[in-house]
């Protein structure tokens, strides 16, 4: 009888020694997000919250500048640089607009129709990667020379005319125009749009297809009710992948356009580097910013969806 009633007390405690391993496991996934909450708050948060300070300052890079709750810089950069804010709104939905009609036939095309040549037409979407953003940029300028084959076939076909009426073009030249500014937006986010929409295409049942077909839907009946709405999450995230970035930049505009296609990006470039007006610079940075951000949340409400590649 002693035996037994001496026996349950090591079983108690084996199971106290267990659950102070189980609480510190409650922390394990705490420890793995540190790095990059750390990350986010060094090189993201507390740059926001200089820029936002900087936003708001008077002063001279000689004199130094202090925080004086300037809040009329916003209102003069809006002002003064609306035309560019416009343009660069303008020229990144023309891209993304682009993208999306180039990319969605070729994501299909990998996802569907490829068979054995899909990793190699993979690689070949990924290869502009390969190259430097700059690099890529400076070789439109080769592609479209005015004494170049791609506007000479534009000539002949007398599509200059017809983008010369929209006033995309001048004259008989490709290179520092609008249309040179947007296509290069194009190729350089390009594989921003047929990735996720690859994606998306990838995990849509093939069997819904033939449920389709046997209920003699024609092709076109399948992809506008099936294919389509079923890619949606990889076309809103194509179309933020593109369309972000594209208004924000000013690389393209600087090589491939003139001072009449300059974007908001160029601005900032210029105010941050050249003019030294720091406060500007930053405030036409969180406007911007502000403005995507309104954008972005509008078109996904509106896109029906909630899911994202």
């Amino acid at each position: 009888m002693s035996t037994v009633t001496e026996a349950p007390p090591p079983l108690a405690t084996a199971a106290e020694e267990k659950k102070p391993s189980r609480r510190r496991g409650r922390f394990t996934p705490y420890w793995l997000l540190l790095p990059g909450m750390l990350w986010l708050i060094i090189f993201f948060a507390l740059p926001l919250v200089y820029q936002a300070s900087t936003s708001v300052q008077t002063g001279s890079l000689e004199h130094g500048y202090k925080v004086t709750w300037h809040f009329v810089t916003y209102w003069n950069a809006i002002s003064d640089y609306w035309p560019q804010f416009l343009r660069s709104v303008v020229y990144a939905a023309a891209a993304t607009l682009l993208c999306l009609l180039l990319g969605y036939p070729l994501a299909y095309l990998i996802a569907f129709r490829a068979g054995r040549w899909r990793n190699l037409i993979m690689v070949l979407v990924i290869a502009p990667f390969f190259t430097s953003f700059l690099i890529r940029t400076l070789a439109w300028k080769t592609i479209l020379a005015d004494n170049g084959p791609v506007v000479h076939a534009l000539n002949s076909l007398h599509i200059l005319d017809l983008t010369n009426v929209l006033g995309w073009t001048a004259g008989h030249r490709v290179l520092a125009t609008p249309l040179a500014v947007v296509c290069g937006l194009t190729y350089n986010f390009l594989p921003f749009m047929i990735l996720p929409l690859y994606t998306s295409l990838e995990r849509i049942d093939g069997r819904l297809h033939e449920a389709a077909g046997d209920l003699y839907a024609k092709p076109w009946t399948t992809f506008r009710k099936v294919t389509f709405p079923l890619s949606m999450p990889g076309v809103v995230s194509g179309t933020l992948l593109t369309f972000i970035p594209a208004a924000g930049d000013y690389v393209n505009a600087e090589l491939l356009g003139s001072t009449d296609t300059r974007m908001i990006g160029n601005v900032i470039q210029t105010q941050f580097l050249r003019i030294l007006d720091y406060p500007t610079a930053a405030a036409l940075s969180f406007i911007l910013m502000a403005a995507i951000l309104a954008m972005v949340t509008f078109y996904i409400r509106r896109s029906g969806t909630e899911d994202l590649v």
